[in-house]
């Protein structure tokens, strides 16, 4: 069975197809947000989540539910499943487009990026591959401490047993949906005035999508 979700809205001056771009975002983003429709509804679970670029055509991403997470019994028998990546985001006020003072026919929008990642996971209980696993999102996020802990420094005995309570996914991406809305969909006065009003802000945030509106 494939995702039979329907594509995100995604008018074509915002479509981003560079894989290798979109590799970045996903691996960039600190937590994913998995979304299934089985037999019980929707359901949906924010989870760190690593990517294999090189097994398959879009990539593989991997990481694991706790048990008593039902959400992965879904995946077991065979639900579809969309991952969302949220990039950077920010608030577009109006008073940054000069065409406010032209004709005042303005009004507020939200530029972001975001990616959506469907497939069928594969669910798996081994404790090897879930040590590997959790082994390598431990070495992910402990990486830029400066002390950082490894699953080595728990009792051998106490990882086992945590082992035991999660359940490992590993899902082929099979379709992979970016969308970069950065205003170029405005006039270029517009589209200026949207970067350098983000640029300026206070907020960090909005100096990020700001320096993402400066590489188009």
């Amino acid at each position: 069975m494939t995702c039979g979700c329907l594509p995100m809205y995604n008018p074509r001056a915002f479509i981003d197809d560079d894989l290798p771009r979109l590799h970045k975002v996903i691996e960039q983003t600190r937590l994913a947000i998995l979304v299934t429709h089985g037999a019980s509804g929707l359901s949906a679970s924010h989870v760190p989540l690593l990517l294999d670029r090189k097994a398959g055509p879009f990539g593989t991403l991997e990481g694991h539910l706790a048990k008593a997470n039902d959400q992965w019994r879904d995946l077991a028998t065979g639900a579809p499943a969309l991952v969302i990546f949220a990039g950077a985001d920010a608030y577009v006020s109006p008073s940054f487009y000069p065409a406010k003072a032209e004709h005042g026919k303005v009004v507020p929008t939200w530029n972001y990026v975001a990616i959506h990642a469907h497939g069928q996971a594969q669910v798996f209980h081994d404790a090897g591959p879930l040590l590997a696993i959790v082994t390598a999102l431990t070495a992910r996020h402990e990486g830029l401490r400066e002390k950082p802990w490894a699953v080595s420094d728990a009792p051998a005995d106490y990882i086992d047993g945590m082992l035991k309570a999660i359940v490992g996914i590993r899902l082929p991406i099979e379709r992979l949906e970016g969308k970069r809305k950065l205003s170029q969909n405005r006039a270029q006065p517009d589209f200026d005035g949207v970067r350098d009003g983000l640029a300026n802000s206070p907020d960090l945030r909005d100096q990020a999508l700001a320096e993402l509106m400066k590489s188009l």
